[in-house]
């Protein structure tokens, strides 16, 4: 053994090499036949007639992976980009400065690979996984390369969504210098999304994310629309630690569930809705321990581990109250280009039209009206939630004074009161303007 790697034990006692990244290329034994058992010699086309190792062919070469062992230190580069991601082996992607960067045969191989399932599934757009593990000079080089490919094939905006952690400006800076399309924004706006509409969290930490123009240098609305991807259930559950719960696993999560996917659907930023979130799927981890993203990834067309704490049932039911009413939303989204691109205003309330303020928690917790507006052009919409369980909510709602008369009605286009839709309020010279809005008890409304 080489005394300066990292010798250990198993829980039996037995001493081996445990190839931790230092650096240094380790020794490969081999690739691993159909049995696992790592007897194929590790050359270029070592099973080429055969359905072992690994394929494509190009990728047999072994220069085709870092070979440096295993990522310990998850946040010290070039640790994180060189080495193995748990038991998935790094491929060898170039090397150099973003701006010359000199690309491996392995990255050509790889681009080649991904235009090949555009062309067969005729897809619009990639996830790119784990973007920080890459060097941003590769990220840009397969940026660029799909892009070209997809205009070539009519794809004028083939959208590449990157899973970049590290905060936000690094996700912007990321952005920037590579040309992904957009980011995950797995950073803080899950957690604000989904405590906002359960009552726990300021609204103004929420929307005061999406007022980035002195961290960009652009419109307030502009970035968040066009470049984050938005949402509050995910695979991974990140946030949550060893404790993995889907948003309906949690608090009463059941009960508010349509606020979040419309809070998600109506405000800034791509919105992404995690499968099974309009099921009120409910996985959550039954103990303390790593390596529980099952939980969150439950089969929603019957298989042995569903939702529910069950299996072998199929769990798409287009009767679900939240399947149903987002399908509304959806829908009123879809004809209304405020609700799609429209400049975001968190809006002031006051329950006596009186004295006004941004809705706030009282203590440790908000349960009270939350409307924002979306604007553009001459138009508004006004949406509002209630993060009050059990109690319908009234308020008065600041509107723009310069877009809407005294006197003007507003007509509710969306309740979860169906008996609501259609009603009007009238606009009252209260605070500028102001309109007098009534949310059902855990429920949301869209004026017009």
């Amino acid at each position: 053994y080489d005394p300066d790697r990292f010798i250990t034990q198993d829980n039996n006692g037995n001493t081996y090499l445990e190839p931790r990244w230092d650096g240094k290329q380790y020794k490969v034994k081999g690739y691993r036949n159909a049995s696992g058992d790592p007897v194929i010699p590790f050359t270029a086309n070592a099973a080429a007639n055969t359905n072992e190792a690994i394929f494509p062919n190009e990728l047999q070469e072994p220069s085709s992976f870092t070979q440096k062992g295993i990522i310990k230190g998850w946040d010290y580069y070039p640790e994180y980009c060189e080495g193995d991601f748990l038991d998935l082996k790094d491929l060898n992607h170039g090397s150099g400065p973003v701006d010359n960067y000199s690309i491996s045969k392995t990255l050509e191989t790889l681009a080649n690979i991904y235009k090949f399932w555009i062309t067969l599934t005729d897809c619009d757009g990639f996830r790119i996984d784990t973007v920080k593990h890459m060097d941003k000079g590769a990220t840009r080089y397969f940026a660029s390369v799909i892009h070209e490919f997809g205009q070539t094939i009519g794809k004028e905006k083939f959208l590449l969504i990157g899973e970049i952690t590290g905060g936000r400006e690094n996700a912007f800076d990321t952005l920037e210098a590579t040309g992904l399309d957009a980011a995950l924004g797995i950073d803080d706006i899950p957690d604000k999304m989904e405590y906002l509409v359960k009552g726990y969290r300021e609204p103004v930490w929420y929307f005061d994310l999406f007022r980035n123009s002195i961290l960009v240098n652009k419109d307030s609305h502009a970035w968040f629309r066009n470049k984050v991807v938005t949402m509050f259930d995910d695979h991974d559950g990140v946030s949550d630690g060893k404790w993995k719960a889907r948003f309906c696993a949690k608090e009463r999560g059941d009960k508010v569930v349509l606020n979040a996917l419309a809070l998600n659907a109506l405000s800034l930023g791509i919105p992404c809705i995690y499968y099974g979130s309009e099921q009120y799927f409910n996985g959550h981890a039954t103990e303390e321990r790593d390596g529980n993203d099952i939980f969150l990834r439950e089969s929603m067309f019957g298989g042995k581990f569903g939702s529910f704490q069950s299996s072998g049932y199929h769990f798409f039911d287009e009767s679900s109250p939240a399947y149903a009413e987002f399908a509304k939303i959806l829908k009123l989204r879809s004809q209304q280009i405020a609700l799609r691109r429209g400049r975001q205003y968190l809006r002031e309330i006051s329950g006596d039209g009186m004295g006004f303020g941004l809705p706030h928690m009282m203590g440790t917790e908000i349960r009270s009206v939350v409307p924002w507006s979306r604007i553009i052009d001459q138009q508004e919409i006004v949406v509002a939630i209630n993060t009050d369980y059990d109690n319908a909510r009234t308020a008065w709602v600041t509107v723009d004074s310069g877009i809407n008369e005294i006197g003007k009605n507003f007509t509710c286009l969306y309740s979860t009161d169906c008996a609501m839709i259609n009603y009007q309020v009238p606009v009252e010279a209260k605070n500028g303007r102001a309109i007098k809005l009534t949310v059902p008890a855990a429920g949301c409304v869209i004026y017009e």
